[in-house]
């Protein structure tokens, strides 16, 4: 079942009127946006145990999906570490359990504007979505090409958007998110100008969170979902053909776009030594950026030993 947030209240209220269901077992909310590298908690329902229910509630934005575990409107949320370092940065009780995602952003380009490099978009006018871990991503790479966003003519654009905006010419280029970047391309009007994985952070993109208080008090139930998402994230991994029907069906999203932006996707669940460095740096990036005041306090923000639980108990 796939909720969006508007429809919270309201689903809310149906389950309190369903005392039987509450009888049968558990509900969990599971926060997900809408794109190809979130994909796997769309496929929770053929790993959930018995008694669990798992209610996929849908965002637009990262920040919305960490704001909706910080409120409790959801019990669990998988969005970019951007989202995570920028809620960890204010105190605010969000912890990582576990990894999301790696990869599954791209620069791209119209494929007629002449846009070869990152050095080409001087200039022009490139969507990127404020406070996204693409936006970090690419203003890394641009300190490393000895450029800054101010060379740019940067445009606020959300991901959904832009590929439409690309289309109609309102940019240039933009620093999308997949399935975006398979959509520009598969159509005819974009073209993929690089990876931005170049970075001392890799391909670091999204993690499986909750709200402090879940993790403390309800342990049990953070070792069961994060169970769940490991199987589903290794079967969307084994199993290509049946993440994209998923994301056809579920999500609304055309099969050749797919097939283009499937490669750029590493499903994953694991916090592993290197996943946690590289968020550190990431986090450090974006403190030099001032786009937080200060350092999340790793020791509450990660909380490794779920996973590590699961690595050894799988081993």
């Amino acid at each position: 079942m796939v909720l969006h947030r508007r429809t919270l209240l309201a689903a809310g209220a149906a389950t309190l009127a369903a005392p039987a269901l509450r009888a049968q077992g558990v509900t969990v909310k599971m926060g997900a946006l809408r794109l190809i590298h979130s994909i796997a908690p769309y496929m929770y329902e053929r790993f959930q145990p018995a008694g669990m229910k798992i209610e996929v509630v849908v965002f637009e934005s990262p920040t919305e999906c960490k704001n909706a575990v910080v409120t409790k409107s959801v019990e669990f949320g998988a969005f970019g570490v951007a989202a995570g370092i920028l809620g960890a940065a204010a105190r605010e009780p969000v912890v990582v359990v576990g990894s999301c995602c790696d990869r599954g952003m791209a620069v791209v380009a119209k494929k007629d504007a002449g846009i070869e490099t990152l050095k080409d978009l001087k200039g022009r006018k490139v969507g990127i979505w404020p406070g996204s871990t693409q936006e970090v991503f690419i203003l890394e790479r641009l300190r490393m090409e000895g450029m800054t966003v101010r060379d740019l003519q940067s445009v606020r654009v959300s991901f959904s958007e832009m590929p439409i905006a690309l289309a109609r010419g309102d940019i240039e280029a933009y620093v999308g998110a997949e399935p975006g970047p398979g959509i520009s391309v598969s159509a005819g009007i974009g073209k993929i100008v690089e990876y931005p994985y170049s970075t001392p952070m890799g391909s670091l993109n999204m993690v499986f969170a909750t709200h402090a208080e879940i993790a403390a008090q309800r342990p049990d139930l953070v070792r069961q979902m994060l169970k769940v998402h490991r199987q589903a994230s290794e079967f969307g991994m084994a199993n290509r053909d049946v993440t994209i029907e998923t994301a056809v069906a579920r999500l609304g999203m055309k099969r050749e776009a797919l097939e283009v932006s499937i490669p750029n996707v590493e499903l994953n669940w694991q916090m592993t030594p290197e996943m946690v460095q590289r968020s550190k740096t990431y986090a450090e990036h974006m403190l030099s950026l001032k786009q937080i005041r200060a350092l999340p306090d790793f020791s509450t923000f990660f909380d490794t030993k779920f996973s590590d639980e699961l690595a050894k108990a799988a081993a």
